[in-house]
């Protein structure tokens, strides 16, 4: 384990259509386990952004990235662990590493933005949102 105890952490193995010629994980597949912990995550604290719905929020990304440093291919195990990074006012950062073996193999990080939907311009988490995440950093 990377992070630590208090780390979540989402199992899952590297599927054939993850894979790119050169047999190897595909950078894309990296950022939809990313996605898929991250769903896991939110559904472990008890939040979801389908229920923020009512409020007119959209959660887009308004950044992303994922450095690779070790070989990901197919079926191999791995865990994606996850850490908050930071929680501010209308967004927050969330960390992520792929690890194959007690080794980690990618880091990445998603800053998501809570949207007015209406306006199309930052809005306030909402409180127990962030007091949620907030309990995990």
């Amino acid at each position: 384990m990377i992070l630590g105890m208090a780390a979540f952490i989402w199992s899952t193995r590297v599927r054939f259509v993850d894979t790119d010629s050169s047999q190897r994980i595909h950078y894309t597949a990296l950022f939809r386990f990313f996605e898929a912990a991250e769903q896991e995550f939110l559904r472990e604290l008890g939040l979801g952004y389908s229920g923020l719905a009512d409020r007119e929020a959209g959660w887009p990304r308004v950044h992303a990235e994922c450095d690779i440093s070790g070989a990901l291919v197919y079926d191999d195990a791995i865990n994606i662990e996850i850490s908050v990074n930071r929680v501010g006012n209308s967004s927050f950062e969330l960390g992520f590493h792929a690890i194959k073996e007690h080794q980690e193999c990618a880091r990445g990080k998603v800053v998501i933005v809570c949207m007015n939907i209406g306006t199309q311009r930052a809005q306030a988490l909402p409180t127990a949102f962030a007091d949620a995440l907030r309990s995990r950093q």
